[in-house]
């Protein structure tokens, strides 16, 4: 998967009129839905939908969410992430150890994002990101709220919530793997909470969020966007690097090496 991914977007396994509406909505990546978004009872039909909209669409490239490890549509929806070559990667919800992990890789081959939305994903968050073929993690925090006994938008969830941010960053950045997506936020009309807490996860260090709305694109990637000052930074103390070719210098009376040219160089590519 890209490493540039300010926004996933969810669209349901059943809608499939609405599948191309999603990849031209400018999200980063699109999940085509087979967990949550679909009845027990359109689950089947609902595989149908993407299997026939990928042997029509060849080019399309897109993420399936599937149903978790513990539920009797699991492997059906492996093979069919297995046989289109369209499904970029597996989206693997309720996320708990790298033996569900392990089965996902075992089946289709393909990069996983796990969603970590349990005390025992939590738990398991370093085995997690260690696994083979996890691409990136996702925090899936509305299911992991309701498995705590949290109570949302208090100080408390809070408080619980950025503490397991701040594992999910580590666990992440030890593994030496993408770095993670916050969870959605459920009222796609509240655009002022979405703006704050995409710049809380983007200054913590996550690489965008998981969204269930096209009108959130927006308001996402303009908050992961770097202002004017910022890129204006970045490019000076890439031009005066590339210029000197010093690994180590001073610019506007700081100093700097080595992980300030990479930051810098990571701004650009986020301006751009």
């Amino acid at each position: 998967m890209q490493p540039s991914m300010r926004t996933a977007l969810f669209v349901p396994g059943n809608r499939p009129e609405r599948f191309s509406k999603a990849l031209d909505a400018g999200a980063d990546a699109v999940i085509i839905d087979l967990e949550d978004a679909v009845p027990q009872d359109a689950k089947a039909a609902a595989r149908d939908h993407v299997a026939q909209f990928s042997a029509q669409h060849p080019e399309a490239r897109f993420l399936v969410r599937t149903n978790s490890a513990e539920t009797p549509w699991f492997e059906d929806d492996l093979k069919l992430c297995q046989a289109h070559a369209g499904i970029e990667a597996v989206v693997l919800p309720k996320a708990e150890s790298a033996a569900q992990v392990g089965r996902v890789r075992e089946v289709t081959g393909k990069a996983v994002l796990p969603i970590v939305e349990s005390a025992k994903g939590v738990l398991a968050l370093d085995e997690l990101a260690r696994a083979e073929g996890v691409a990136r993690l996702a925090f899936g925090y509305l299911d992991l709220m309701l498995d705590t006994g949290t109570r949302p938008d208090t100080p408390g969830a809070r408080l619980l919530l950025d503490h397991i941010r701040c594992r999910m960053l580590l666990a992440s950045a030890a593994a030496g793997i993408q770095a993670p997506l916050d969870g959605v936020h459920p009222d796609f009309r509240d655009t002022e909470t979405l703006a704050a807490i995409a710049a809380q996860v983007r200054d913590m260090g996550f690489a965008g969020l998981l969204c269930i709305h096209p009108l959130q694109l927006a308001v996402i990637h303009e908050a992961f966007r770097p202002s004017e000052q910022e890129s204006e930074w970045a490019r000076r103390v890439v031009e005066e690097h590339e210029r000197t070719g010093s690994a180590a210098f001073q610019l506007d009376g700081k100093m700097v090496d080595a992980p300030v040219i990479a930051l810098a160089r990571r701004v650009l590519a986020l301006a751009r």
